[in-house]
């Protein structure tokens, strides 16, 4: 066993003898050695490369709704939580006088508190029907509108921080539409590893139909300005054990275990929030 451990092999005698390893140059002849071994190894470990095709078209045009042009926009406010009665009257004092006016491409699909998850939140979903030409003219008009500012300069006196993402509806989901009430609302939000958006969107188109028995999918949205890579899922629901039913019967269905199979790895974090519509919401 010792003469077997100490003998050297006539290649490594032969490394040993190298004008790298005499010159004392021992990076050199470890980068040489592994150079070769790559080199010997990479027609095998070539045959598991994951091939991936070019794609003509970004993931927002393979999966986005190609007969609507509608860019939706959500907010989320952390509001101090002393200010939270005074914020809601606010809001609904004047955010209904935008969704009316027809003068404004945008309305209003959805309004609520966040009951389970950040506390003392506040969520607004907003539709722009024109997609960014209609988010532009919204936005400059509002820049004279006296009331508007107002009402904002007010709102910032309440809030502790602020964002937004700007997004578009899958085409495979449900669109937004105004519903009686009353219901509570869950926003399930994934953030996906970058490059995963087309196949998170290919399970869903095939998974969706599991979720729709009950009417419970509002819409499903992703990302486009803001933090990329984010999968908002909206839910309808009569109360929590509803929900709790609802989602047990969606694992007695056959194909829904697949769909968590193949998407939970493309998630680097997921949130859930439980939320309460407020008065001027058209979700109610």
């Amino acid at each position: 066993m010792a003469a077997r451990l100490c003998s050297i092999s006539a290649a490594a005698r032969r490394r040993l003898r190298s004008p790298e390893l005499r010159a004392g140059n021992v990076a050199a002849a470890a980068v040489g050695r592994f150079y070769s071994k790559d080199n010997e190894g990479s027609w095998f470990r070539s045959l598991f490369v994951h091939k991936v095709d070019p794609r003509k078209d970004a993931h927002s045009t393979l999966l986005s709704k190609k007969e609507t042009s509608n860019l939706y926009k959500i907010q989320f406010h952390n509001v101090k939580p002393e200010c939270l009665d005074a914020y809601n009257s606010l809001t609904e004092a004047v955010l209904p006088k935008l969704h009316l006016d027809e003068d404004y491409p945008c309305s209003l699909v959805g309004n609520w508190n966040t009951w389970y998850g950040e506390q003392d939140q506040a969520v607004h979903l907003w539709r722009f029907s024109g997609g960014y030409p209609a988010l532009m003219d919204c936005m400059n008009k509002l820049k004279n509108n006296k009331e508007y500012l107002e009402f904002r300069k007010e709102r910032s006196q309440m809030l502790l921080s602020r964002r937004n993402q700007m997004l578009l509806e899958f085409s495979f989901w449900n669109e937004p539409q105004p519903r009686a009430g009353p219901n509570i609302y869950e926003l399930r939000t994934y953030k996906l590893k970058p490059g995963t958006m087309i196949e998170w969107g290919n399970n869903w188109a095939r998974a969706i139909k599991y979720r729709q028995e009950n009417q419970e999918a509002v819409g499903g949205f992703f990302s486009q300005i803001g933090e990329l890579y984010v999968v908002h899922h909206l839910w309808a629901y009569k109360d929590l054990q509803s929900r709790e039913e609802t989602r047990n019967a969606a694992w007695r269905k056959r194909g829904w275990d697949e769909n968590v199979y193949y998407t939970v790895p493309l998630v680097r974090h997921m949130e859930s929030r439980i939320m309460i519509p407020l008065k001027i919401s058209p979700l109610q």
